[in-house]
Protein backbone atom coordinates (compact mmCIF):
# COMPACT_ATOMS: atom_id res chain seq x y z
CA UNK A 1 0.00 0.00 0.00
CA UNK A 2 1.56 3.30 -0.92
CA UNK A 3 2.29 6.06 1.61
CA UNK A 4 -0.63 8.74 1.89
CA UNK A 5 0.53 12.19 0.77
CA UNK A 6 0.64 14.06 3.64
CA UNK A 7 -1.60 17.03 3.58
CA UNK A 8 -1.19 20.31 5.68
CA UNK A 9 -3.71 19.58 8.28
CA UNK A 10 -2.16 16.38 8.98
CA UNK A 11 1.72 18.01 9.46
CA UNK A 12 -0.03 20.95 11.49
CA UNK A 13 -1.55 18.40 13.74
CA UNK A 14 1.28 16.05 14.28
CA UNK A 15 3.39 19.36 15.08
CA UNK A 16 0.98 20.49 17.89
CA UNK A 17 0.88 17.01 19.12
CA UNK A 18 4.77 17.08 19.39
CA UNK A 19 5.08 20.81 20.62
CA UNK A 20 2.32 20.04 23.35
CA UNK A 21 4.17 17.01 24.56
CA UNK A 22 7.36 19.48 25.34
CA UNK A 23 5.79 22.49 26.86
CA UNK A 24 5.46 21.30 30.67
CA UNK A 25 5.73 24.66 32.03
CA UNK A 26 3.54 26.13 29.41
CA UNK A 27 1.26 23.35 29.77
CA UNK A 28 0.46 23.70 33.29
CA UNK A 29 -0.30 27.76 33.11
CA UNK A 30 -3.20 29.36 32.85
CA UNK A 31 -4.55 29.58 28.85
CA UNK A 32 -8.12 30.01 29.22
CA UNK A 33 -7.90 33.91 27.61
CA UNK A 34 -6.84 32.76 24.04
CA UNK A 35 -10.02 33.08 22.01
CA UNK A 36 -10.36 36.36 23.02
CA UNK A 37 -7.76 37.55 21.00
CA UNK A 38 -8.98 36.23 17.72
CA UNK A 39 -13.06 36.64 18.11
CA UNK A 40 -14.51 37.17 14.29
CA UNK A 41 -15.39 40.81 14.31
CA UNK A 42 -14.48 41.32 17.59
CA UNK A 43 -10.66 41.14 18.09
CA UNK A 44 -8.95 42.84 20.70
CA UNK A 45 -5.64 43.60 19.07
CA UNK A 46 -2.19 42.85 21.07
CA UNK A 47 -3.11 43.72 24.79
CA UNK A 48 -5.80 42.04 26.95
CA UNK A 49 -6.98 43.37 30.19
CA UNK A 50 -6.88 40.60 32.91
CA UNK A 51 -9.17 41.36 36.00
CA UNK A 52 -7.41 40.16 39.57
CA UNK A 53 -9.58 39.30 42.53
CA UNK A 54 -11.01 42.23 44.59
CA UNK A 55 -10.45 42.51 47.95
CA UNK A 56 -12.26 43.95 50.84
CA UNK A 57 -12.27 44.80 54.81
CA UNK A 58 -14.38 43.74 57.33
CA UNK A 59 -16.00 46.30 59.66
CA UNK A 60 -16.82 45.57 63.48
CA UNK A 61 -20.59 46.58 64.56
CA UNK A 62 -24.14 47.44 63.27
CA UNK A 63 -22.69 50.21 61.41
CA UNK A 64 -22.58 49.97 57.46
CA UNK A 65 -19.50 50.42 56.06
CA UNK A 66 -19.75 51.04 52.36
CA UNK A 67 -15.91 50.45 50.33
CA UNK A 68 -15.92 51.84 46.82
CA UNK A 69 -15.29 48.91 44.13
CA UNK A 70 -11.25 49.40 43.66
CA UNK A 71 -10.89 46.88 40.82
CA UNK A 72 -7.32 45.64 39.83
CA UNK A 73 -6.07 44.62 36.38
CA UNK A 74 -3.09 43.79 34.84
CA UNK A 75 -2.31 44.26 30.70
CA UNK A 76 -1.17 40.77 28.92
CA UNK A 77 0.35 41.68 25.18
CA UNK A 78 0.42 38.79 22.63
CA UNK A 79 3.05 40.25 20.18
CA UNK A 80 5.45 37.58 19.99
CA UNK A 81 6.28 35.75 16.79
CA UNK A 82 8.45 32.78 17.00
CA UNK A 83 8.61 30.58 14.00
CA UNK A 84 10.69 27.54 11.99
CA UNK A 85 11.92 27.59 8.10
CA UNK A 86 12.40 24.62 6.58
CA UNK A 87 12.69 23.27 2.93
CA UNK A 88 11.23 19.56 2.13
CA UNK A 89 10.12 18.74 -1.54
CA UNK A 90 7.02 16.93 -2.88
CA UNK A 91 8.91 13.19 -3.07
CA UNK A 92 8.96 13.85 1.50
CA UNK A 93 5.47 14.27 1.12
CA UNK A 94 4.87 10.61 0.15
CA UNK A 95 6.42 9.47 2.75
CA UNK A 96 4.84 8.01 6.02
CA UNK A 97 3.76 10.39 8.71
CA UNK A 98 6.62 8.60 11.04
CA UNK A 99 9.04 8.37 9.10
CA UNK A 100 8.41 12.88 7.90
CA UNK A 101 7.85 12.96 11.54
CA UNK A 102 10.93 11.50 12.76
CA UNK A 103 13.22 13.51 9.71
CA UNK A 104 11.51 17.01 9.96
CA UNK A 105 8.77 17.61 12.37
CA UNK A 106 10.07 16.64 15.98
CA UNK A 107 13.85 18.44 15.23
CA UNK A 108 12.07 21.19 14.41
CA UNK A 109 9.24 20.99 17.01
CA UNK A 110 11.86 20.27 19.29
CA UNK A 111 13.83 23.93 19.16
CA UNK A 112 10.62 25.49 18.78
CA UNK A 113 9.27 24.28 22.14
CA UNK A 114 12.61 24.98 23.46
CA UNK A 115 12.98 28.42 22.47
CA UNK A 116 8.89 29.31 23.61
CA UNK A 117 9.30 27.60 26.71
CA UNK A 118 12.22 29.44 27.99
CA UNK A 119 11.28 32.60 26.87
CA UNK A 120 8.02 32.19 29.27
CA UNK A 121 9.84 31.20 31.54
CA UNK A 122 11.69 34.10 32.60
CA UNK A 123 8.81 34.77 34.35
CA UNK A 124 10.39 32.68 37.22
CA UNK A 125 12.26 35.80 38.36
CA UNK A 126 8.98 37.98 38.71
CA UNK A 127 8.42 35.55 41.80
CA UNK A 128 9.10 37.78 45.11
CA UNK A 129 8.63 34.07 47.75
CA UNK A 130 11.53 32.44 47.94
CA UNK A 131 12.42 29.15 49.57
CA UNK A 132 15.95 27.55 49.22
CA UNK A 133 19.41 28.02 50.56
CA UNK A 134 21.47 29.68 47.62
CA UNK A 135 24.49 27.53 47.05
CA UNK A 136 23.18 24.71 47.61
CA UNK A 137 21.12 22.20 45.72
CA UNK A 138 17.67 20.80 47.55
CA UNK A 139 18.02 16.79 48.32
CA UNK A 140 14.78 16.03 49.68
CA UNK A 141 11.46 17.76 49.94
CA UNK A 142 12.43 20.03 52.75
CA UNK A 143 12.71 23.19 50.50
CA UNK A 144 9.54 22.55 48.78
CA UNK A 145 7.54 21.65 51.70
CA UNK A 146 8.77 24.84 53.02
CA UNK A 147 7.36 26.38 49.56
CA UNK A 148 4.42 24.81 49.53
CA UNK A 149 4.03 26.92 53.21
CA UNK A 150 4.16 30.00 51.32
CA UNK A 151 1.41 28.83 48.80
CA UNK A 152 -0.90 28.35 51.27
CA UNK A 153 0.06 31.59 53.52
CA UNK A 154 -0.73 33.49 50.55
CA UNK A 155 -3.74 31.32 49.40
CA UNK A 156 -3.21 29.26 46.60
CA UNK A 157 -5.97 27.00 46.18
CA UNK A 158 -5.19 23.74 47.36
CA UNK A 159 -5.77 21.77 44.12
CA UNK A 160 -4.08 19.26 42.04
CA UNK A 161 -3.23 22.06 40.38
CA UNK A 162 0.04 22.49 41.89
CA UNK A 163 3.27 22.06 39.95
CA UNK A 164 6.74 21.99 41.49
CA UNK A 165 9.08 22.99 38.44
CA UNK A 166 13.16 21.74 39.10
CA UNK A 167 16.31 21.72 37.04
CA UNK A 168 18.41 18.22 36.25
CA UNK A 169 20.83 19.10 38.98
CA UNK A 170 17.90 19.37 41.75
CA UNK A 171 16.34 16.19 39.96
CA UNK A 172 19.50 14.23 40.40
CA UNK A 173 19.77 15.01 43.83
CA UNK A 174 16.77 14.09 44.92
CA UNK A 175 15.21 11.69 43.26
CA UNK A 176 17.61 8.60 44.15
CA UNK A 177 16.25 9.08 47.36
CA UNK A 178 12.76 9.95 46.75
CA UNK A 179 11.67 7.91 43.86
CA UNK A 180 9.46 5.75 46.11
CA UNK A 181 7.52 8.67 46.89
CA UNK A 182 6.75 9.73 42.95
CA UNK A 183 4.14 7.06 42.68
CA UNK A 184 1.04 8.80 41.02
CA UNK A 185 1.02 6.75 37.26
CA UNK A 186 -2.62 8.29 37.27
CA UNK A 187 -1.45 11.67 37.33
CA UNK A 188 1.83 10.87 34.66
CA UNK A 189 -0.74 9.49 32.34
CA UNK A 190 -2.99 12.17 31.93
CA UNK A 191 -0.32 14.90 31.59
CA UNK A 192 1.16 13.00 28.30
CA UNK A 193 4.27 15.48 29.22
CA UNK A 194 7.91 15.36 28.81
CA UNK A 195 9.90 15.33 32.21
CA UNK A 196 6.81 14.49 34.50
CA UNK A 197 8.34 12.87 37.88
CA UNK A 198 4.98 12.26 39.80
CA UNK A 199 3.39 13.65 42.25
CA UNK A 200 4.48 13.95 46.27
CA UNK A 201 3.88 16.69 49.04
CA UNK A 202 1.15 18.27 47.37
CA UNK A 203 3.42 19.03 43.68
CA UNK A 204 3.25 17.38 40.37
CA UNK A 205 7.09 17.13 39.37
CA UNK A 206 8.28 17.79 36.40
CA UNK A 207 12.06 18.70 35.09
CA UNK A 208 12.68 21.28 33.03
CA UNK A 209 16.39 22.56 32.07
CA UNK A 210 15.31 25.91 30.53
CA UNK A 211 14.31 27.23 34.04
CA UNK A 212 16.10 30.36 34.06
CA UNK A 213 19.07 31.56 36.54
CA UNK A 214 19.81 34.95 38.12
CA UNK A 215 23.23 36.34 38.57
CA UNK A 216 23.17 38.55 41.73
CA UNK A 217 24.19 42.31 41.15
CA UNK A 218 27.75 43.86 42.35
CA UNK A 219 26.36 45.20 45.64
CA UNK A 220 28.22 45.32 48.78
CA UNK A 221 27.92 46.76 51.78
CA UNK A 222 25.46 46.88 54.96
CA UNK A 223 22.78 47.92 52.48
CA UNK A 224 19.38 50.05 54.21
CA UNK A 225 16.42 52.11 53.23
CA UNK A 226 17.40 55.72 52.31
CA UNK A 227 14.33 57.22 54.83
CA UNK A 228 11.55 55.23 56.40
CA UNK A 229 8.80 53.14 56.11
CA UNK A 230 9.03 53.08 52.17
CA UNK A 231 5.58 52.70 50.09
CA UNK A 232 5.06 52.24 46.43
CA UNK A 233 6.45 50.21 43.25
CA UNK A 234 9.43 52.42 44.26
CA UNK A 235 12.47 52.29 46.80
CA UNK A 236 15.07 53.87 47.65
CA UNK A 237 18.14 52.80 49.21
CA UNK A 238 21.59 53.50 50.60
CA UNK A 239 24.84 52.29 51.82
CA UNK A 240 26.19 50.28 49.44
CA UNK A 241 29.80 49.74 48.12
CA UNK A 242 31.60 50.95 45.44
CA UNK A 243 30.32 48.32 42.97
CA UNK A 244 27.03 49.11 42.79
CA UNK A 245 24.75 47.12 40.77
CA UNK A 246 21.37 45.45 41.30
CA UNK A 247 19.97 42.81 39.08
CA UNK A 248 16.37 42.16 38.31
CA UNK A 249 15.06 39.12 40.23
CA UNK A 250 16.81 39.71 42.90
CA UNK A 251 14.81 38.76 46.43
CA UNK A 252 15.70 41.07 49.43
CA UNK A 253 13.42 41.99 52.94
CA UNK A 254 13.12 45.18 54.40
CA UNK A 255 13.74 45.05 58.14
CA UNK A 256 10.34 45.70 59.65
CA UNK A 257 8.07 44.77 57.29
CA UNK A 258 6.37 41.75 58.06
CA UNK A 259 4.11 39.79 55.87
CA UNK A 260 0.43 39.13 56.36
CA UNK A 261 -2.47 37.21 55.70
CA UNK A 262 -4.23 38.21 52.66
CA UNK A 263 -7.62 38.21 53.58
CA UNK A 264 -7.22 39.36 58.15
CA UNK A 265 -4.58 40.95 57.59
CA UNK A 266 -3.04 39.47 61.10
CA UNK A 267 0.78 39.65 60.71
CA UNK A 268 3.27 36.50 59.74
CA UNK A 269 6.35 35.55 62.05
CA UNK A 270 8.32 36.56 58.70
CA UNK A 271 9.52 39.29 57.13
CA UNK A 272 7.56 40.67 53.61
CA UNK A 273 9.84 39.17 50.74
CA UNK A 274 9.93 41.54 47.32
CA UNK A 275 12.08 41.34 43.80
CA UNK A 276 14.00 43.66 42.07
CA UNK A 277 11.64 44.46 38.86
CA UNK A 278 14.40 46.07 37.10
CA UNK A 279 18.32 46.29 36.70
CA UNK A 280 19.97 49.35 38.64
CA UNK A 281 23.24 50.84 39.44
CA UNK A 282 24.10 53.28 41.93
CA UNK A 283 24.18 56.91 41.40
CA UNK A 284 25.15 60.18 43.53
CA UNK A 285 27.32 59.43 46.24
CA UNK A 286 30.03 57.77 45.31
CA UNK A 287 31.76 55.51 46.92
CA UNK A 288 30.38 53.25 50.53
CA UNK A 289 27.48 56.24 50.71
CA UNK A 290 26.51 55.11 46.62
CA UNK A 291 22.50 55.33 46.41
CA UNK A 292 20.14 53.74 44.15
CA UNK A 293 16.57 56.25 44.27
CA UNK A 294 13.55 54.33 42.48
CA UNK A 295 14.64 51.03 42.91
CA UNK A 296 11.63 49.04 41.06
CA UNK A 297 9.93 46.05 43.35
CA UNK A 298 7.15 43.43 43.51
CA UNK A 299 4.63 43.48 45.27
CA UNK A 300 3.71 47.83 46.00
CA UNK A 301 4.52 47.81 49.51
CA UNK A 302 0.94 48.66 50.91
CA UNK A 303 0.66 49.32 54.37
CA UNK A 304 -3.37 49.20 54.93
CA UNK A 305 -6.82 48.81 53.56
CA UNK A 306 -7.70 46.10 51.47
CA UNK A 307 -4.76 45.37 49.27
CA UNK A 308 -2.50 46.03 52.67
CA UNK A 309 0.34 43.15 52.06
CA UNK A 310 2.76 44.44 54.84
CA UNK A 311 2.73 44.87 58.60
CA UNK A 312 5.05 47.57 60.82
CA UNK A 313 6.80 50.90 60.35
CA UNK A 314 10.59 50.34 59.33
CA UNK A 315 12.10 53.08 60.82
CA UNK A 316 15.04 55.11 59.18
CA UNK A 317 18.17 53.28 57.68
CA UNK A 318 16.23 50.12 57.91
CA UNK A 319 18.51 47.27 57.06
CA UNK A 320 18.00 45.77 53.47
CA UNK A 321 18.95 42.17 52.48
CA UNK A 322 19.73 40.15 49.61
CA UNK A 323 18.41 37.00 50.37
CA UNK A 324 21.25 34.43 51.09
CA UNK A 325 21.89 31.99 54.35
CA UNK A 326 19.48 29.56 55.77
CA UNK A 327 15.99 28.96 53.43
CA UNK A 328 16.27 32.56 52.45
CA UNK A 329 14.51 34.13 55.98
CA UNK A 330 15.96 35.84 59.04
CA UNK A 331 18.75 38.15 59.60
CA UNK A 332 20.65 35.77 57.11
CA UNK A 333 23.59 37.84 55.49
CA UNK A 334 23.04 38.44 51.91
CA UNK A 335 23.73 36.35 49.13
CA UNK A 336 27.20 36.33 47.19
CA UNK A 337 27.79 39.78 44.78
CA UNK A 338 28.21 38.45 41.38
CA UNK A 339 27.29 35.01 41.73
CA UNK A 340 24.97 33.01 39.56
CA UNK A 341 22.07 31.18 41.26
CA UNK A 342 19.83 28.38 39.83
CA UNK A 343 16.32 28.71 40.13
CA UNK A 344 13.40 25.84 40.93
CA UNK A 345 9.48 26.78 41.06
CA UNK A 346 6.55 25.70 42.62
CA UNK A 347 3.25 27.61 41.70
CA UNK A 348 -0.40 26.88 41.20
CA UNK A 349 -1.62 27.18 37.65
CA UNK A 350 -3.39 30.67 38.24
CA UNK A 351 0.18 31.98 39.19
CA UNK A 352 0.99 32.93 35.30
CA UNK A 353 -1.14 32.71 32.19
CA UNK A 354 -0.09 32.05 28.55
CA UNK A 355 -1.83 33.35 25.17
CA UNK A 356 -1.21 32.58 21.54
CA UNK A 357 -3.46 33.81 18.79
CA UNK A 358 -4.75 33.00 15.41
CA UNK A 359 -1.84 34.44 12.45
CA UNK A 360 -3.98 35.39 9.26
CA UNK A 361 -4.09 32.66 6.29
CA UNK A 362 -2.27 34.15 3.66
CA UNK A 363 -4.12 34.07 -0.30
CA UNK A 364 -2.09 32.96 -3.40
CA UNK A 365 -0.08 29.46 -1.47
CA UNK A 366 -0.76 26.21 -2.54
CA UNK A 367 -0.34 24.79 1.12
CA UNK A 368 -1.26 26.27 3.96
CA UNK A 369 -3.48 25.48 7.60
CA UNK A 370 -3.89 26.40 11.00
CA UNK A 371 -5.05 24.71 13.73
CA UNK A 372 -5.42 25.33 17.84
CA UNK A 373 -4.36 22.43 20.13
CA UNK A 374 -3.87 22.89 24.10
CA UNK A 375 -4.58 26.86 23.86
CA UNK A 376 -2.17 26.79 21.10
CA UNK A 377 -2.54 28.39 17.86
CA UNK A 378 0.12 27.26 15.33
CA UNK A 379 0.29 28.21 11.18
CA UNK A 380 2.03 26.84 8.25
CA UNK A 381 2.51 27.99 5.22
CA UNK A 382 4.26 26.28 2.03
CA UNK A 383 5.07 28.18 -1.52
CA UNK A 384 6.51 26.33 -4.45
CA UNK A 385 10.00 28.56 -5.44
CA UNK A 386 9.98 28.08 -8.79
CA UNK A 387 13.49 29.51 -8.73
CA UNK A 388 15.32 27.59 -6.99
CA UNK A 389 12.97 23.97 -7.55
CA UNK A 390 13.07 24.22 -3.71
CA UNK A 391 9.63 24.17 -1.49
CA UNK A 392 10.18 26.78 1.60
CA UNK A 393 8.02 25.98 4.89
CA UNK A 394 7.64 28.18 7.54
CA UNK A 395 5.36 26.85 10.99
CA UNK A 396 4.48 30.43 13.17
CA UNK A 397 3.71 30.68 16.73
CA UNK A 398 1.95 33.93 17.96
CA UNK A 399 2.10 34.36 21.52
CA UNK A 400 2.46 36.39 24.87
CA UNK A 401 2.68 35.59 28.57
CA UNK A 402 2.19 37.54 31.75
CA UNK A 403 2.94 36.76 35.72
CA UNK A 404 -0.36 37.53 36.63
CA UNK A 405 -0.80 36.28 40.26
CA UNK A 406 2.99 36.36 41.38
CA UNK A 407 1.58 35.15 45.01
CA UNK A 408 0.43 32.23 43.61
CA UNK A 409 4.16 30.78 43.30
CA UNK A 410 7.51 30.59 45.40
CA UNK A 411 10.98 30.37 44.10
CA UNK A 412 13.65 27.54 44.94
CA UNK A 413 17.02 28.38 45.28
CA UNK A 414 19.84 26.77 44.66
Amino acid sequence: MGNTILTPDIILRKCLQVLHAKLNFIGSINRQYDSQFASTGGKIGESLRIRLPEKFTVTTGATLDVQDSAEQYTTLTCATRKHVGMNFTTQELTMSLDDFAERKIVPAMSVLASTIEADALNMVLDIYNMAGTTGTTPNDLAMFLNAKTKLNQYLAPRDDKRMALVDSATSAAMVGGLKSLFQDSGEISKQYREGIMGRSAGFTFAENDLLPTYTSGTRTGSITIDGAAPTGATINIKALGASTTIAAGEVFTIAGYYAVHPETKQPYSHLQQFVVTEAATGGYGGGANTTIAGLKISPTIVTSGAYQNVYGTPGSDAVVIFKGGADCGGAAASANPSTTYGQNICYHKDAFAFVSADLEMPNGVDFAARKVMDGISMRIVRQYDITNDQIPCRIDVLYGYKTIRPELACRVTR
